[in-house]
């Protein structure tokens, strides 16, 4: 059985939404389109073209950098939290490959997690309850309390 609460006390993370995505170039403005749509009812008070822009940069990296002998899937998933909206990218690549890049001036590639360093409240890369690694940004006061 899985506890619904957090370690305040308080109820667990709510399910806002869930997408799966096949590691192609094509899933990344799917992602975009699905998170605005499933995300709308909602009516999050953060700038949802942030967030939708942030899903992209990660979904990339983790198709960029997922790696899996066998056939495998990105899983994006965003949830409620108290007054946050947290969003989590979920690939089958290294947790210790993910770090944030210092790119010159010049380089066309490496400013994904630079991105949501500089929008999100806060970041975070780990390994992923699926296995593989996860990816997630949270925007703090998404909803009035």
């Amino acid at each position: 059985m899985r506890d619904s609460s957090d370690k305040r006390g308080g109820p667990g993370p709510e399910s806002l939404g869930a997408m799966t995505l096949h590691p192609l170039p094509d899933s990344v403005p799917m992602a975009r389109r699905w998170f605005r749509k499933f995300i709308a009812p909602h009516n999050p008070a953060c700038s949802v073209e942030d967030c939708s822009l942030m899903i992209s940069e990660l979904v990339t990296n983790a198709i960029v950098y997922g790696r899996s002998d066998d056939t495998w899937v990105v899983r994006v998933e965003w949830f409620r939290e108290g007054t946050s909206l947290r969003v989590e990218v979920h690939n089958p690549g290294f947790p210790a490959s993910v770090r944030m890049r210092r790119p010159d001036a010049n380089d066309a590639h490496g400013r994904g997690l630079l991105l949501v360093d500089s929008i999100a409240d806060s970041w975070y890369s780990g390994p992923s309850r699926f296995g593989g690694t996860v990816v997630s940004f949270v925007m703090a006061d998404a909803w009035p309390q």
